[in-house]
């Protein structure tokens, strides 16, 4: 449900956009449709592997259940981009009246959304997910990114015998990885996002598991990218490069090839998100572990990120509704189930186990879903975060351009720089 794909793209043109449409309904979510009949809701949802068209239509009628004579109509998005769909779909006049799955911060500002009830929120989840006091979708889910999978086998191959829990240790043993024959790290780094993976876990680490308010310190303007701390920890992403760490054409590999070349055991470690866990084969769920990206002292840090299920237009004419079918949806079980399973999400449901779910699980997941449970110092993932802790406006694709970038440039303060401006550009123009 992550998975972004040039996602914050489109800031700039939702708002103006959202200044030239018609005004947002003003009903509430607590008001009551007084009549008999019930509206029709356009719904904007997405298809993957594990999100079958049949796990959308069953999803749909059970939640239609909470809302009798309610009808709901898909409109499927063309990609896995919900956010450049739901532009297109506002440029047309047919913004939907629910939104599975998008970056609510790219839509806030604009007035696009209504919040769910904070009663409602704070009784039924285990942390909100606030955008200046209000939660836009329900925190149902959260995600890991990034994590770092590792192949126990090439470890073992190599004469390692435990994962790395500091950064020393990390380079050491990708050059005992390398020395062996042994490509250390796979990366997808044709798609932007999947090649910013180490460089989202060096600043988590270091610059946010240090401080972990610094991104509402950017917004204030008193720390920067092109500070030495920040500069210290991309540097660590050009030393993966400059060290050839990665496999020799990483920005040539997709995103879908390099799930296809760390599964095959073409590389010995793999930085990625937690949806991942939904890709491992059973066959190697006792090969595959799993550590958090390493610190320089060993310590804990935990890339955070919370998301969930759908976004309620402030454009629905039937507000009441609209909120008794996604709170239904948002709730049910069953959904949370096919999350888990296929998409690595860890529920953050009140009163719920992961044992409750009745799944059968890789190791891999306990082990990741235990920094979710265990006492450690959790950041808002770099990039990655959907709340207030949200880069502004295309400040994401310039993070991911910036990563990128460090394949060919050695110059990592240049693109530090580049961020800060990108940065000024983006709030100057909201």
């Amino acid at each position: 449900m992550y998975r972004r794909y040039l996602a914050a793209a489109a800031t700039a043109g939702l708002l103006a956009l959202a200044a030239c449409s018609s005004s947002p309904a003003q009903s509430s979510a607590s008001s009551s449709t007084g009549g008999a009949s019930k509206a029709t809701l356009t719904y904007l949802t997405f298809r993957t592997p594990d999100l079958t068209a049949g796990f959308w239509a069953s999803s749909i009628a059970a939640a239609e259940k909470a809302v009798p004579g309610l009808t709901i109509k898909q409109d499927v998005a063309p990609t896995t981009d919900r956010d450049s769909y739901a532009k297109q779909l506002l440029q047309s006049g047919e913004f939907p009246d629910l939104l599975q799955s998008i970056t609510p911060s790219l839509y806030t500002q604009a007035g696009l959304l209504t919040p769910y009830p904070a009663s409602w929120i704070n009784a039924n989840f285990i942390l909100p997910n606030n955008i200046k006091g209000n939660d836009y979708i329900p925190p149902t889910n959260s995600q890991i990114i990034p994590l770092v999978y590792y192949n126990k086998a090439l470890f073992a191959k190599a004469g390692i015998t435990t994962a790395p829990t500091t950064w020393a240790q990390f380079l050491a043993d990708c050059a005992t990885l390398k020395q062996a024959g042994i490509v250390p790290i796979e990366l997808g780094g044709h798609d932007s996002f999947a090649a910013a993976m180490p460089l989202t876990g060096a600043l988590s680490a270091d610059v946010l598991g240090s401080d972990p308010n610094w991104l509402q310190q950017r917004y204030a303007g008193t720390v920067k990218f092109s500070d030495p701390n920040v500069v210290a920890a991309a540097t660590k992403m050009r030393t993966l490069v400059a060290d050839n760490y990665f496999e020799p054409d990483a920005l040539s590999v997709s995103y879908a090839q390099s799930i296809t070349n760390f599964n095959d055991g073409k590389a010995a470690m793999y930085p990625m998100g937690s949806w991942y866990l939904g890709s491992i084969p059973k066959n190697e769920w006792n090969n595959i572990g799993v550590f958090p990206w390493p610190t320089n002292n060993g310590s804990l840090v935990i890339p955070f990120s919370l998301g969930g299920s759908m976004a309620v237009s402030s454009k629905a004419t039937d507000q009441a509704d609209a909120f008794k079918f996604a709170e239904s949806w948002s709730l049910n079980p069953d959904n949370l189930k096919a999350l888990i399973s296929g998409d690595g999400a860890f529920p953050m449901i009140k009163g719920k186990s992961l044992a409750s779910y009745g799944l059968t699980l890789s190791p891999a997941f306990g082990a990741s879903y235990s920094y979710v449970t265990a006492s450690n110092t959790k950041v808002s993932s770099m990039s990655w975060a959907t709340n207030d802790d949200a880069l502004p406006g295309n400040v994401t694709s310039d993070f991911d351009a910036a990563a990128q970038a460090l394949f060919s440039s050695s110059n990592v303060l240049g693109q530090m720089q580049q961020l800060d401006q990108d940065w000024s550009n983006a709030t100057a123009s909201s």
